[in-house]
């Protein structure tokens, strides 16, 4: 035990005790019922592996292993490598040893399926270090997107000043460009540091005939084998299985080269969507929201956004056109028509975040049939200057696969991105669940707003937080006194499964014992995430932040779990976690 004190004036100082983490009463009581004479040995272990944390195949051979980690990180020494005392178990429970989602399980979900039964991790403007009207353009945000386990990555391709080059840029805004080039080379070294499953480049294109085909020429050269390219449109996806450790280009045929426009003057103060001065970001906007914003304009994106003409294919290098594996296109007509599900081809079709939102209210079913085979892929409105980001569950629950994030950006509608992702082994595939890829008995599809009956009920206790003390000054939080923190769980989903509640604020403590509980009942589990915050409670300003994750639902492992915490940019702390129970009931 030791003393931090604080100046609260020049004459005046006040002193806290700082105590180190306690079990609380829960995790004792369960020692007790698991241990005896004050030690837990490897088979009462292994009772408690399967009994409490509902591990059904743990092994002896599991709880022996656990006691020789815990050895190896000094947590049990020489006179316990029989069994773990209640110190040593509490530091197990609450050990990287034992976290919320199982790493053994790996890429677990079936990879054989096509393409457009995933869920696909989806990056926008990939190239942008900042804000999307003067920030950089640059490859290292798109090697950080890889790193991260993002598999599409998009490009905004446009001639150089002397017309004889191509360069990557935000076209019509002060963005500084990076040569097409870099870009690709960055790709190929990167593509598959985290994941073997494909990348797919997406390609907003404003070229000359002669700069598509030297694009041709340099992507031909960069990616050599790695391509996978089609003569013609695919009649079915392949899996990301076949695709493993490839690269796939996709893009519309343009009708021609499109001069970029002058950034007008009012460009930089258009529409309504400041960033939000709160630390951690604008609450996830309802999903309901039904788009009527006047100024929602998506100037900027022109990516699939004109109707195809065939004399656009004239247009067109022929070399630069057989790289194409995933054709984008609307096609004639209105929404319907985009719509439409071709038996004899598949396709990409893409959205703004308001077309999406005004398309489900009228269109919501053929939505979901067209995603079933076809792609569909959603992009921030054009007034989102500031990188930020939307709700992606209105895009996930209609099934569209590539919903594209500004990954430079962070706020909670970004951490719902990096949580659904943490699924599959964080891989960038997830498989959509069945409902949104198999009609009912009479042809119907899911429904997200309809009022189905509760498929199970999450119950999470939140017993305590530890590791600020570590990672942060002693005086961030509070000048004059140890923090006050609260925490916020929740779940993102359908609408009837969507919630958030709060616990207690524990006043002046680095270590808050909540021992709180809270149930969640679920209609549609295969589509929730769990929400973590942690908040500090400043009665004279907004509350600061103090951590966050997201998990899937359907992949949390019951039993009392160490959940580690991320930063506004979803980096991971050194040492701030929480211990919960997760409880199916």
């Amino acid at each position: 035990m030791s003393k931090q004190t604080y100046r609260v004036c020049f004459c005046f100082r006040r002193r806290f005790r700082v105590v180190a983490a306690e079990a609380p009463a829960d995790v004792k009581n369960l020692f007790n019922r698991y241990s005896d004479n004050g030690v837990m040995s490897a088979e009462n272990l292994h009772r408690f592996l399967i009994e409490v944390q509902k591990e059904e195949n743990a092994t002896l051979e599991d709880a022996h292993a656990i006691m020789n980690n815990l050895h190896d990180l000094k947590i049990l020494n020489i006179f316990h490598r029989r069994g773990l005392h209640l110190d040593a178990f509490f530091k197990y429970l609450f050990a990287d040893i034992n976290p919320p989602l199982n790493s053994k399980l790996g890429i677990h979900q079936d990879m054989n399926a096509p393409l457009s039964h995933y869920f696909i991790y989806t990056g926008h403007n990939s190239y942008l270090t900042g804000n999307q009207l003067s920030s950089d353009c640059s490859d290292v945000p798109i090697i950080q997107a890889l790193h991260r386990g993002v598999r599409v990555i998009e490009l905004d391709i446009w001639p150089n000043s002397a017309k004889d080059d191509v360069e990557v840029l935000h076209g019509g805004t002060l963005t500084t460009p990076v040569a097409l080039i870099k870009c690709l080379k960055s790709i190929k070294e990167h593509a598959f540091t985290v994941s073997e499953y494909p990348v797919v480049i997406t390609l907003e294109d404003h070229l000359t005939t002669a700069l598509q085909a030297k694009t041709a020429e340099m992507i031909t050269q960069t990616f050599g084998d790695m391509l996978f390219s089609s003569d013609s449109c695919l009649k079915e996806f392949p899996s990301p299985e076949s695709l493993k450790r490839r690269v796939l280009i996709s893009t519309k045929p343009p009708k021609e080269y499109l001069q970029a426009k002058e950034v007008n003057e009012t460009g930089a103060t258009k529409g309504t969507d400041q960033t939000d001065t709160e630390a951690w970001g604008r609450e996830v906007s309802d999903i309901k929201a039904r788009y009527n914003d006047k100024d929602d304009s998506d100037e900027g994106e022109v990516d699939d956004s004109d109707e195809e003409d065939p004399t656009s294919q004239q247009n067109t290098a022929p070399e630069y056109k057989r790289l194409i594996a995933i054709h984008a296109g609307k096609g004639k007509g209105g929404l319907s028509d985009w719509l439409r599900v071709d038996p004899d081809k598949v396709r990409r079709l893409s959205l703004s975040e308001q077309e999406l939102g005004k398309a489900v209210v009228t269109h919501g079913k053929e939505i979901i049939r067209f995603t079933q085979r076809n792609i569909l892929r959603i992009y921030p409105k054009g007034i989102r200057f500031d990188s930020s980001n939307y709700n992606p569950f209105t895009a996930w629950t209609h099934g569209a696969q590539m919903v594209a994030f500004n990954m430079q950006g962070y706020g909670r509608s970004l951490w719902l991105m990096h949580g659904m992702f943490r699924g599959n082994g964080g891989c960038g595939y997830v498989k959509k669940p069945d409902i949104l890829l198999k009609a009912g008995p009479n042809n119907e599809v899911f429904d997200p707003e309809a009022n189905l009956p509760v498929k199970t009920t999450l119950k999470v206790t939140v017993f305590m937080g530890e590791g600020w003390y570590y990672d942060f000054e002693h005086t961030h939080f509070d000048a004059y006194s140890p923090p006050d923190f609260y925490a916020r769980i929740g779940i993102a989903g359908v609408d009837a499964d969507i919630v958030m509640k709060k616990t207690k604020t524990l006043e002046d403590n680095w270590i808050p014992t909540w021992d709180e509980q809270f149930e969640f009942p679920l209609t549609v589990p295969e589509l929730a995430l769990l929400r973590v915050e942690v908040h500090e409670y400043d009665m004279s300003e907004k509350d600061d932040f103090a951590g966050q994750t997201c998990l899937p639902v359907s992949e949390l492992r019951q039993g009392i779990r160490a959940v580690p915490l991320h930063n506004r940019k979803g980096e991971k702390y050194n040492s701030v976690k929480l211990l919960l129970r997760f409880e199916f009931i």
